[in-house]
């Protein structure tokens, strides 16, 4: 196929540098990265609209490799192009030899996709498998609200598909109607130990797919007609999936044993590898040929996305009237999960904000954003991994997208925001049904672990030195409304717990919330109670029992966010005997532990004491009975209290 010998010679070119950079960093995935060989020279080189000297342009292709392991194939084609890294005031363009910088510490070339570092022409950072998909269907999200026409390709292993989110991302781009993504599945037959099983084979794959509901193109992955056929067919009514069979390890005969994935080839196979490769040339008539003319890139369309600037939810009086809830407002009591429903619909005002969740919008009170703005809600249903990394596309796409469900469901999820932590994704996480108040609906229903997980990534510091998720508890209706909006305007993933019960008001309307504060509610002497969320409800009231029964006078703490300002609190309890009680309503590891980590690095007298969630707990009819059943209730806080008290001045 004489039309195609520039090609050719490009893979034969990409395939040795291939194997050059992996054995170089003395670790890589050359195998895997050889069997996308012909699909990624197809795409980088000819199929997709876009800018390797401008990859932030909006109306670009864009390229998920959720086969993360396979990048090499990806670095090599980019440096070839002389693609640009970095950002857009600070770019700096890439040369073929950079590929041979792989993995190493201060390389953009990290050992999987990583947008954050700054690789921009990935849009999420990938690797954990079987994540790519979803990214894909978020960005396919962002495009349609664009009203741009790119394509989101994104190339998948095997293997990969037997994870469940894959299927997940099928059935949400199936329900969307989200015909802008190319699924190309990379066929090669072999995981990482041993061939795939039956049911992740080519044949097998493309009957899934066709049930489904796509349109499935079957092809031979290394034949240039069919590649570029299938990747370049414009989409009819049904999403398109591609079932490319490839050969893990193409070219190099070394390669082709399973037990050569993840692993490079050694210095002193360098040599073979280099020579099957020139044989390939040969018989592909492209020995010694000069591979220069084979990119024909065309450009990408230009498309205008809303302009930046401070999002704005309003006042909070007027969206509490706007979402008919003028009785709440006059009685002064609100549960917090409905009060974010009231921020985020008065935020839709802003283009920019896009909402999604997992088949609870009636519970968490995205129901009302759904409602008006139907057009930027993507219902997730009951597939919280999807739900997750689906939002970190929306938001690589400019939107700023808040996903909700109940704060328990979002385990399930853990290795998702955790991707989307290190791509620094800028999507706003809120779990309603936090905590123990819960009640009737017993432990399975009750997000217990969550601050323990999510403080560990609020005292982790991504690229730009910010903490790598932004942890926020509001107590009450107002500072909910006004955390929300707080959330739509930092950059970067924020979490933020709600709960079920209505409670009173807490805060004026007027009041400002920032990242890292609290709120020093109550001004006492002799003891410091430091709550969060719901149970600032329960230490006010501990504090009244307290200043009634036993005549301590508390001070009483809204710590609302984390990572907190430790050291202004340590001093109030410093100044208060030194005694500081925690009482939070999950497992351990939480604000407790934020506060007794920074006591032990102080140079102060303070003692730290906790009262959590010790024992899994059961359901209860109210609140109320269930804190009593955990030892959460007022009167534990204010026995807990004073028994600190009495041992302190003993």
């Amino acid at each position: 196929m004489a039309e195609y010998k520039d090609l050719d010679s490009k893979a034969i070119k990409l395939a040795k540098q291939i194997c050059k950079m992996c054995t170089a960093a003395g670790s890589g995935h050359p195998s895997s990265a050889l069997s996308l060989l012909h699909i990624t020279v197809a795409l980088m080189y000819r199929v997709m609209r876009y800018d390797p000297k401008y990859p932030w342009h909006a109306g670009a292709d864009r390229l998920v490799l959720s086969e993360g392991h396979a990048v090499p194939v990806i670095y090599a084609a980019y440096c070839d192009l002389g693609g640009v890294v970095g950002q857009p005031g600070r770019p700096s363009e890439l040369r073929f030899d950079d590929a041979l910088t792989l993995r190493e510490g201060d390389s953009v070339l990290d050992g999987h996709p990583n947008p954050a570092i700054g690789m921009p022409f990935f849009d999420a950072a990938t690797g954990s498998l079987g994540q790519g998909l979803s990214v894909a269907a978020g960005l396919a999200c962002a495009a349609r609200l664009d009203g741009s026409d790119k394509k989101i390709f994104c190339l998948i292993g095997d293997g990969e598909s037997r994870e469940g989110q894959i299927w997940e991302a099928l059935d949400f781009l199936v329900d969307h109607k989200l015909t802008a993504v190319r699924a190309v599945f990379n066929a090669n037959g072999w995981g990482q130990s041993d061939k795939v099983s039956v049911n992740q084979s080519a044949e097998a794959l493309a009957r899934k797919l066709d049930a489904y509901g796509f349109e499935v193109r079957t092809i031979d992955g290394h034949n240039w007609d069919e590649v570029l056929a299938a990747l370049s067919t414009d989409a009819t009514d049904k999403p398109i999936a591609v079932v490319a069979k490839t050969v893990k390890g193409w070219g190099v005969k070394t390669l082709y044993s399973s037990n050569y994935h993840g692993k490079p080839l050694a210095a002193d196979q360098l040599d073979a590898a280099l020579a099957d490769l020139d044989a390939k040339a040969a018989e592909l008539g492209v020995a010694g040929a000069d591979d220069a003319s084979a990119a024909k890139i065309a450009s990408p369309k230009s498309v205008k996305r809303p302009e930046a600037g401070a999002i704005s939810a309003g006042t909070f009086s007027d969206a509490m009237k706007a979402a008919g809830l003028d009785k709440a407002l006059e009685a002064k009591k609100l549960s917090t999960r409905r009060a974010y429903g009231v921020a985020l619909t008065a935020m839709g005002a802003d283009p920019r904000i896009v909402a999604t969740d997992g088949d609870v919008k009636n519970s968490t009170f995205a129901e009302s954003f759904a409602k008006q703005y139907p057009d930027r809600y993507f219902e997730a249903r009951i597939a919280e991994q999807n739900m997750v990394s689906a939002a970190a596309g929306l938001a690589a796409g400019g939107r700023v997208p808040f996903a909700s469900t109940f704060a328990k469901f979002f385990v399930r999820a853990y290795d998702q925001v955790e991707m989307a932590a290190i791509s620094n994704a800028n999507l706003k996480l809120v779990g309603s049904h936090a905590g123990v108040s819960l009640a009737a609906d017993g432990p399975s229903q009750m997000a217990l672990p969550d601050l323990a997980f999510f403080r560990s990534f609020a005292h982790a510091r991504n690229a730009s030195g910010a903490p790598s998720v932004r942890v926020f508890q509001p107590s009450d209706a107002v500072s909910a409304f006004k955390i929300t909006e707080l959330m739509a305007n930092v950059d970067g993933p924020c979490y933020m717990r709600t709960h079920r019960p209505d409670v009173a008001f807490l805060y004026d309307e007027s009041e400002e919330f920032i990242v890292g504060g609290f709120k020093h509610l109550i001004d006492g002497e002799d003891l410091v109670l430091v709550a969060s969320g719901y149970m600032v409800h329960l230490a006010k009231q501990a504090c009244k029992i307290l200043e009634e029964k036993g005549g301590l006078s508390a001070s009483l703490i809204d710590a609302y966010s984390m990572p907190l300002a430790t050291d202004e609190i340590l001093q109030i309890g410093d100044d208060c005997r030194g005694q500081i009680l925690v009482v939070e309503d999950n497992y351990i590891g939480g604000m407790a532990d934020e506060l007794s980590a920074a006591a032990a690095a102080s140079d102060l007298g303070v003692a730290v004491h906790s009262l959590y969630v010790a024992n899994v707990p059961k359901s209860a009819k109210t609140p109320e009975d269930v804190m009593k059943m955990v030892g959460l209730s007022p009167e534990d806080i204010a026995t807990r209290c004073q028994q600190i008290f009495d041992h302190s001045e003993a």
